[in-house]
């Protein structure tokens, strides 16, 4: 298998690790992925060879907070194998309370030919759930 050019971490600064911890952390088991390690300022989960590590915000920096439109990531999205899947992810998240994006184009806020759900965590860092292509067709 080729590794050159895949993703191997993405690290993320959280303001309240254990809220993140908890809406993460039912989110990325039910992707598949399992914890890989902890430690006290933080957590990591682990699928394959990718991982994702979640880190508290050092008191200094918490007042400026985050924000997708500035300089930095704009969001993380994670394949779904059929447009079920999304839909039951869908009826999940809003179960759970979680602020659903783009409700007035949902299923295809990403346009006609990507069936997808844009969600916000604690932090307001847009997620995104996209059916793979294949099962669009």
């Amino acid at each position: 298998m080729r590794k050159k050019g895949l993703l191997h971490h993405i690290e993320l600064n959280v303001a309240d690790l254990h809220i993140s911890l908890h809406f993460w952390g039912w989110l990325l088991s039910k992707l598949g992925y399992s914890i890989y390690q902890s430690w006290e300022k933080g957590q990591s989960w682990k699928l394959d060879e990718t991982y994702i590590v979640f880190v508290q915000t050092r008191e200094k920096h918490l007042p400026f907070g985050y924000h997708r439109s500035r300089t930095g990531v704009n969001h993380l999205a994670f394949h779904l194998d059929t447009k079920e899947e999304v839909d039951d992810f869908t009826s999940v998240l809003k179960e759970r309370g979680v602020t659903i994006l783009y409700t007035d184009k949902h299923p295809y806020a990403g346009g006609l030919s990507h069936y997808a759900v844009f969600f916000e965590d604690p932090d307001r860092i847009k997620v995104e759930l996209v059916a793979t292509a294949t099962e669009l067709n």
